[in-house]
């Protein structure tokens, strides 16, 4: 059974054998018979014409012209080979690669909506917290899935229960969870990390400022950008960045528009841009860079359509994918990071707010779940980063939102848990194979 703790904060030929000599060749000279009364001369012209056929025609003599004969035939001195063309190898049939679809895995020994999941450096998956409903009372328990075997193991607890957290792995491949809520009209302000080698939790420093709805972005330099969320009175603006080496938060600039729920995506130049999410007024339509260098973030060009509960994914080329953030329009748009604007793409085949979003080795982006104004979603889609274009390749077997989603072994997107609208769920598929291209 899940634990709970209660909250302190708010991819033959064949050969023919040419060694045989030629059979049935045209017998050598014969001599002819003499046609005088003299029968010594005849001898004498039978002896020559049989001298002649022994030399092979040898000085001036011309050989007499014979008809075929039909004795058994003599082999001669030269054989002439010939070869027959080789035979073009058989082509071998091209391996059969199975087409991607959505297989059930093991399932979590606890249901939990609002968990985060962390692919660690040794393969496996680490699902934490969460809770049975969202805005419940949340879990102090994590789970490990293993790739190889498709289980799901116990992991340690957490030194403290947290719901709707951050969670980012750093370069030292320690993980670090941050804020979230422990329970209804609660946030958390305290961060905990899990350390692989000992497999265990443990506190780490806390942030300034409680924080529920926040992002969480780690840098080129090692360092992680926490920004924006509530602190359950009101909005914010501000943003902390947490340096591993001494396990602190520090402050930084702060954002132009305060927002919670908003996407955080490191661009490749090493600025990150954050985009939508909740305002004083509702969704955002507005985006904004921070670059590290300077601590300070500045305006972007806006997005299309206000977004919250939407993804972001940085594809191979460096632009930013948005998708989703309503309920009711299933757009989607594309941030040219060079050019610093937003074009809208393809459509999805319906709209979605809580739906996962996740790169694949070809560098499309597999789309599933999420909600709308129709109840929680199965559906899923595929993105073309070449077309632009969203096609649809069917359904996850449970209709979930709020779930997560993680690239394993290269070729295979783990999904896990969420809400199928009425409660959390404890079950996990996984969709595969996907190569690269």
């Amino acid at each position: 059974m899940a634990s709970y703790r209660r909250a302190h904060a708010s991819a033959d030929s064949h050969s023919s054998d040419t060694g045989t000599a030629a059979r049935n060749a045209p017998r050598g000279p014969h001599p002819r018979r003499a046609s005088g009364l003299h029968a010594r001369a005849a001898v004498a012209g039978l002896i020559l014409a049989i001298a002649a056929a022994g030399c092979g025609a040898a000085g001036t003599t011309s050989p007499a012209t014979l008809a075929p004969s039909t004795a058994p035939s003599v082999t001669t001195g030269t054989v002439q080979l010939t070869s027959a063309p080789a035979a073009t190898a058989s082509p071998k049939p091209a391996p059969t690669i199975a087409s991607p679809e959505f297989a059930a895995t093991g399932s979590l020994a606890t249901a939990r909506v609002d968990a985060s999941a962390t692919l660690l450096k040794n393969g496996r998956v680490l699902v934490a917290g969460g809770a049975p409903s969202t805005g419940g009372l949340a879990y102090d328990s994590a789970e490990l899935y293993d790739p190889h075997s498709k289980t799901f193991l116990p992991a340690s607890s957490m030194q403290e229960a947290a719901s709707a957290h951050t969670a980012t792995l750093l370069t030292s491949g320690r993980v670090l969870l941050a804020g979230g809520t422990v329970g209804p009209k609660t946030v958390e302000q305290t961060t905990q990390l899990l350390d692989p080698t000992t497999n265990k939790f443990q506190l780490g420093g806390a942030m300034a400022i409680y924080r529920l709805g926040q992002s969480a972005t780690l840098l080129p330099d090692g360092r992680v950008l926490v920004a924006g969320g509530t602190s359950g009175l009101a909005l914010l603006a501000s943003a902390e960045l947490y340096d591993p080496a001494t396990d602190k938060f520090t402050g930084t600039g702060s954002m132009i528009t305060a927002r919670r729920d908003q996407t955080a995506s490191l661009l490749p130049d090493g600025r990150v841009l954050v985009a939508g999410g909740t305002g004083t007024a509702g969704p955002l339509k507005s985006a904004e860079i921070y670059d590290p260098k300077t601590g300070k973030f500045k305006a972007t060009a806006s997005m299309e359509s206000p977004r919250a509960g939407h993804t972001a994914t940085v594809l191979n080329g460096g632009d930013v994918l948005i998708v989703g953030g309503s309920d009711k329009a299933p757009t989607a748009e594309l941030y040219d990071s060079t050019m610093g604007k937003f074009a809208t793409v393809g459509a999805m085949s319906v709209a979605r707010t809580g739906q996962t979003a996740t790169l694949l080795p070809n560098g499309e982006v597999l789309i599933t779940g999420g909600w709308n104004q129709t109840g929680v979603l199965a559906t899923a889609e595929i993105y073309g980063s070449v077309s632009r274009k969203f096609r649809s390749i069917g359904s996850m077997a449970t209709a979930r939102t709020n779930h997560t989603a993680t690239l394993v072994l290269s070729s295979y997107v783990l999904i896990v848990g969420g809400s199928d609208g009425k409660a959390a769920l404890a079950s996990a598929e996984l969709y595969g194979p996907v190569t690269g291209s």
